[in-house]
């Protein structure tokens, strides 16, 4: 419990320093996808942004590898599927949940909370389709 709310205090911080020093909204995919087709003025940051998620899942990989151990037993092939779904969505809603869950609600923003809602439905819906045929 201690560490979500640490967590989630950390992730609060990053993207209110992010908006306030950069003026951007923390979506990682539009960072991504920015990142991708570059502008001489915009790249930099963005590298930098990439890299610290990388680094960070190391450092948690190498002095908590707990944190990151996964009990969910799924074929190759349906992650694969999934990442697709998952990068189909996130373009189809303007965005992921990090943009529209955790920035966009924080402003209010009426585009974000029906995004956000749309997600988790469609999550809960997969979970119990998933479930019910056994995968």
């Amino acid at each position: 419990m201690i560490h979500a709310l640490v967590g989630g205090v950390i992730i609060g911080i990053a993207v209110s320093v992010m908006l306030y020093f950069n003026g951007r909204v923390t979506g990682i995919a539009g960072i991504i996808g920015s990142a991708l087709r570059p502008e001489k003025t915009q790249f930099a940051w963005r590298l930098a942004f990439l890299g610290g998620l990388v680094v960070g899942g190391m450092v948690i990989k190498l002095f908590y590898p707990v944190a990151l151990e996964s009990t969910l037993q799924i074929s190759t092939l349906s992650s694969i599927g999934a990442g697709f779904l998952v990068g189909f969505g996130t373009l189809l809603g303007n965005g992921c949940t990090s943009g529209h869950g955790v920035c966009g609600i924080s402003r209010m923003s009426i585009r974000s909370i029906i995004s956000t809602v749309t997600f988790i439905t469609f999550g809960i819906l997969t979970v119990f389709i998933m479930k019910k045929i056994g995968q």
